[in-house]
């Protein structure tokens, strides 16, 4: 081989090695810009997961104040209702009632909440404002 030859054998080992430093290169920049796009990509996840927590959280302490107010409200109406001789419960709810039609209509509200079937009725209550409703039917009528 002469010197020539060698030089072009060189020469076009430096190109091929020029070719796959320029990929090498060109491989580590894309994959430096894949690595980049994971990590926002990643980031922007926690970032809306980290918000959702915050939410999650807001909205378990308003649903535990809301359970701790309704609690207070029940032991409340239990107590006050518990104070309460029963004659005097029917005598409370038709409080006010000067004719016979107020007497009627409030009679009927009274039934529509309060009757057994539904979900907020209650038996001796009913049986307390039917036992009113005929005292005070009497005495209306005369």
């Amino acid at each position: 081989m002469t010197l020539t030859e060698e030089r072009r054998a060189l020469e076009e080992q430096k190109r091929a090695l020029d070719r796959e430093k320029k990929d090498f290169f060109r491989r580590v920049e894309i994959e430096d810009r894949r690595l980049e796009q994971q990590k926002n990509l990643f980031e922007m996840k926690f970032q809306i997961l980290e918000e959702e927590l915050v939410k999650l959280a807001a909205e378990r302490e308003e649903i535990e104040k809301k359970k701790a107010f309704y609690d207070r409200v029940e032991e409340f109406q239990s107590r006050s209702y518990a104070r309460i001789p029963d004659q005097q419960v029917g005598e409370l709810f038709f409080r006010g009632v000067a004719s016979q039609q107020s007497l009627k209509k409030r009679y009927k509200d009274l039934i529509k909440i309060y009757h057994p079937d539904n979900v907020d009725g209650d038996n001796s209550l009913v049986i307390e404002i039917n036992r009113e409703y005929d005292h005070l039917s009497q005495v209306l009528a005369l």
